[in-house]
C-alpha cells in the first residue's frame, strides 16, 4: 500500500479565509496536510495560523491592512506540494506558511526560491530544507533533526549504555533523516546499534519486523517515522509480548499516536521542542485557543502561530512585504513570539532551538523527569 494515495496530482481547490481578496487586505499563504495519513499535523498547523491571523489582524494588521489567508492541502506529497506552491507563486504571495513533511517542504522550496516567495515551516526538520546556501527565502520555525538527532543519541548513549538498540525507519525524508541523525549521535558517543532495519509506511501488519527484534533481543527500538506507523508497531510488540522500550522523534507529538496505539504506547519516548502551552507567558493566547471548549494547543499549533507572528513582525518593520527585504529583516532582527526572542541564522533556521525529552503515559504527554 502506497503512503500516500492521491488520484490525479493536482494543486488542491486554493480558498481565502474572507470571502473576497480586497486592496486594503495582504493576502498570504498556508501549506501543509489538510487531508491524507498527517491531517492532524495539518489541522494542528491551521489552527495555529488562523489564531495567528485573527489576533494580529485584531491589533491592527500589518501595516495597516489585514492578513487574509490562502489555503493548500498538499497531502505530505511531493508533487502536490510542487504543484501548490507553483500556485503560490504565480497569485505571487509574498508569505507561505509551509510545508509540513520534509518530503514535501524540500521540493517544494526549489520553486518558492526562484520565485522569490518566503516560505517558513513550522515542522520540517530535514537539514536539506535549508542547507542550500542560493535559498534565501526559506526558513523554518522548528529545529533540525541534527539538532534533535543529538539530544536523542546522547540520551540512549548515556542511559542505555552496554544495552541493545535497534534503529529503523520508512524510508521518507523525515523519518530516515532523524533515524539517521541520532543513529550518528549515538554512535559517536561510544554505542553501537544491534540492528538498523527499514519498514514500509502505510501497512498495518509489522509482526515480521517484531519478530525480527525479538531475534535480536533488543532494549529499545529508536524508530524514525510518524505517528500512525509509530503506534501500530508499538502496539504490535506488545502484542507479541516484546517489553522493549519505544523511542522515537517529534512526530509523536499529537493525541492521534495514543489513540491508535492503546495502552501498547504507555512509556514511549520522544522528542520535542518545548511545550509552549506551558509557558506563562503564553497564559492569554492559550486563552483564546481554549474558549467556547477548545482544546488547549498541542503539536505544532504554536510553531505555526509563532512563524506568522515572525513574518509579520519583520515586514512590519521592514515597512514592506517584499520577500528579499523581509527576508534579510528576518535574519537582522529579534521576533517577539510564542517561543520568546527568535532569530534565525544565516540558513534560515531558529538559532538555539532546544529539545526535550517526552513520555507517554495514560493518555497524555509530559517531559520526562528523571
Amino acid at each position: 500500500m502506497k503512503r500516500l494515495l492521491v488520484g490525479a496530482i493536482v494543486a488542491s481547490v486554493l480558498t481565502l479565509t474572507s470571502c473576497d481578496k480586497k486592496e486594503d487586505a495582504i493576502e498570504i499563504g498556508f501549506a501543509g496536510p489538510i487531508t491524507g495519513f498527517n491531517a492532524v499535523f495539518g489541522a494542528q498547523m491551521k489552527r495555529g495560523a488562523e489564531q495567528a491571523v485573527a489576533d494580529i489582524n485584531a491589533a491592527g494588521g500589518v501595516l495597516g491592512k489585514k492578513l487574509v489567508m490562502r489555503m493548500s492541502d498538499d497531502v505530505c506529497d511531493p508533487k502536490q506540494a510542487v504543484a501548490v506552491a507553483n500556485q503560490m507563486a504565480a497569485a505571487k504571495i509574498p508569505f507561505v506558511l509551509g510545508h509540513f513533511c520534509s518530503g514535501s517542504s524540500i521540493p517544494a522550496s526549489d520553486v518558492y526560491a526562484e520565485a522569490n516567495v518566503i516560505a517558513m515551516s513550522p515542522g520540517s526538520t530535514n537539514p536539506k530544507l535549508t542547507d542550500d546556501p542560493k535559498k534565501k527565502t526559506i526558513f523554518r520555525i522548528c529545529g533540525r533533526d541534527d539538532a534533535q538527532g543529538r539530544v536523542a543519541g546522547a540520551w540512549l548513549a548515556k542511559k542505555y549504555a552496554g544495552k541493545r538498540i535497534a534503529i529503523a525507519h520508512d524510508r521518507q525524508a523525515y523519518s530516515q533523516g532523524i533515524a539517521d541523525e541520532t543513529k550518528k549521535a549515538m554512535n559517536a558517543a561510544g554505542l553501537q546499534e544491534v540492528l538498523y532495519d527499514t519498514v514500509t509506511p502505510g501497512e498495518k501488519d509489522y509482526s515480521a519486523f517484531v519478530s525480527k527484534l525479538k531475534a535480536a533481543r533488543i532494549d529499545l527500538l529508536y524508530y524514525g517515522g510518524y505517528q500512525i506507523e509509530s503506534s501500530l508497531i508499538a502496539r504490535q510488540m506488545r502484542e507479541q509480548g516484546l517489553e522493549a522500550a519505544f523511542m522515537a522523534g517529534d512526530g509523536l507529538g499529537t493525541m492521534e499516536f495514543w489513540t491508535a496505539a492503546g495502552a501498547g504506547g504507555e512509556g514511549t519516548l520522544f522528542t520535542f521542542g518545548p511545550d509552549l502551552a506551558a509557558d506563562p507567558r503564553n497564559a492569554e493566547i492559550v486563552k483564546r485557543f481554549t474558549a467556547n471548549g477548545g482544546n488547549p494547543p498541542e503539536g505544532y499549533t504554536l510553531y505555526s502561530y509563532a512563524g506568522i507572528q515572525a513574518w509579520a513582525q519583520a515586514v512590519q518593520k521592514a515597512g514592506t512585504t517584499d520577500p528579499t527585504t523581509v527576508a534579510a529583516m528576518l535574519r537582522s532582527n529579534k521576533a517577539d513570539t510564542v517561543f520568546g526572542p527568535v532569530t534565525f541564522d544565516a540558513k534560515g533556521d531558529v538559532i538555539g532551538e532546544p529539545y526535550v525529552m517526552y513520555r507517554w503515559s495514560k493518555g497524555a504527554y509530559a517531559p520526562l523527569v528523571e
